[in-house]
């Protein structure tokens, strides 16, 4: 029996939307199939452990993602952590924190470098149902099942050559709008790109949770977490998360235009 030490980052300025659900998820599906595990939260002020199994951040504010930022790159935890190849989960706001820098407040602010990204300022907010296709790359490539959840977002996030998309866009606006990456050389694989994929972290914008919404996605990271390969994990039948997974992706709302 494995025994789970849970990182949930920040919880008091990250967890605007929800994504503290991630956490427990991840405890929930671990103790279903019998191992221990418990949730170990990091606040504002406190170190970051490089030890645990597994790392979750949330969304949050110009001012919260600011705040963020300062205390990780000044902690190195999560740095550390991120080294040492155990699995990350940063949503919205956390994807732009471990980016390489992201625009809050009117300024630039630089983010912890995790991931080789930029976030600037979308014309407008992309919010509503988002589904992808997973790419596969990097930690993710044992993924087959679809994606899904809701974004809600301003950041316009452009991914560097060392970050690879988590997901190719069916549905929804994903990391960057049209006008953000017209000048751009790669602008038809940013269009289609959400999320975003480097090293042991792995990053999207989509809310939900979105562990709750996306089972698979959970237990690849329980995997890494443990060091098995997905597809050791016993099975778990959820008839309401399957139930919910029919009813998002059978959504009313049309898929927006991919230009």
């Amino acid at each position: 029996m494995t025994s789970l030490q849970i990182g949930l980052i920040l919880p008091d300025i990250l967890g605007t939307y929800g994504d503290d659900g991630n956490a427990l998820v991840l405890r929930q599906r671990a103790r279903m199939r019998g191992h221990e595990a418990e949730i170990v939260p990091i606040k504002l002020g406190e170190p970051v452990p490089d030890s645990l199994d597994v790392y979750t951040l949330g969304g949050g504010e110009d001012t919260a993602q600011i705040l963020a930022a300062e205390h990780l790159i000044a902690d190195g935890g999560l740095t550390r952590a991120a080294a040492a190849k155990r699995p990350i989960l940063a949503i919205c706001a956390g994807l732009q924190v471990l980016g390489e820098s992201f625009r809050a407040s009117g300024r630039v602010v630089d983010g912890v470098g995790l991931i080789d990204a930029t976030t600037a300022s979308m014309t407008e907010r992309a919010i509503g149902e988002v589904a992808t296709e997973p790419t596969k790359a990097g930690i993710t490539a044992e993924l087959t099942e679809p994606l899904t959840g809701f974004e809600n977002h301003m950041g316009a996030t452009i991914l560097g050559p060392a970050a690879q998309p988590l997901g190719t866009l069916t549905r929804g606006t994903g990391n960057a709008d049209t006008a953000a990456i017209l000048d751009l050389s790669d602008r038809a694989v940013q269009r289609g790109a959400e999320g975003a994929v480097q090293g042991s972290v792995i990053a999207t914008y989509m809310h939900g949770p979105v562990l709750a919404r996306n089972p698979q996605l959970a237990d690849l990271l329980l995997a890494k977490a443990m060091g098995v390969a997905l597809s050791e994990l016993e099975p778990l039948n959820i008839p309401a998360i399957n139930q919910l997974r029919t009813e998002r992706f059978n959504a009313s709302e049309p898929p927006r235009s991919q230009r």
